[in-house]
């Protein structure tokens, strides 16, 4: 499941049976096994809780034994749960903090594109913080944190490419990113790379003005207004 899920390839067969199994088999998983599978359900949006439970309670029995990878999984599972279902009891809730900092150690790295981005928002007239990491340490690219707004510079390790269309698909683990986010209340726009390098520079202005109207983000104290096309 891990590997469907980081190509956010819809299964729902294989993910019906293999959580039917993961149930009943839980104390046969390894730390690794338990990161992985919390994960990958986590980044198909699964709507069950019975396997985020039992599977969290185990990986708190093992919590002694888990690298700073599977916490970092383990954590983005949580706050699935605790989005979805925030009046469910899950074990892992109690040890969110020990959670949150391995998490927060994989620390970001920015990109050229993403200084180049910041800067024409810069000039447009966008106030935002370089890096920004929200209350439950989730990083974002630029944010203004007043308002809940934000622009994420998706390099290519966000995509998988479809290999018939040759499509640039959005993996998993981005999309897990972006619903945890838009559940904690942020507005969020992405600037993919393609789009962007595929624009000549006196357009790009125009299309950050675009993503900025898509978010309702205050420029100046007001909303960009976007062209007609008409």
């Amino acid at each position: 499941v891990w590997a469907f899920a980081t190509a956010d390839v819809a299964a729902a067969g294989l993910f019906d049976a293999i959580a039917i199994e993961a149930v009943g088999r839980v104390r046969e998983f390894n730390p690794q096994e338990i990161a992985n599978t919390i994960w990958a359900f986590a980044c198909v949006d699964w709507a069950q809780d019975q396997l985020f439970t039992q599977l969290g309670s185990a990986a708190a029995k093992l919590f002694g034994d888990l690298n700073d990878n599977e916490k970092s999984q383990l954590y983005l599972g949580a706050l699935h749960v605790r989005c979805k279902w925030p009046k469910r009891f899950f074990e892992l809730a109690e040890r969110m903090e020990p959670l949150r900092s391995a998490y927060t150690r994989l620390e970001p790295r920015p990109s050229n594109l993403q200084r180049n981005v910041s800067a024409m928002l810069g000039e447009v007239g966008w106030d935002h913080s370089f890096e920004h990491r929200t209350d439950e340490g989730i990083s974002l690219d630029l944010a203004d944190p007043d308002s809940k707004c934000a622009i994420e510079v998706d390099g290519p390790s966000h995509f998988l490419r479809d290999t018939s269309s040759g499509d640039h698909v959005v993996n998993g683990s981005t999309r897990l990113k972006s619903r945890l986010l838009r559940s904690l209340g942020w507005r969020v726009a992405h600037v993919p790379f393609f789009e962007w390098n595929s624009r000549p520079a006196h357009e790009r202005r125009q299309f950050l003005v675009e993503k900025l109207a898509q978010i309702n983000a205050k420029v100046g104290g007001r909303t960009p207004l976007v062209p007609s096309s008409s």
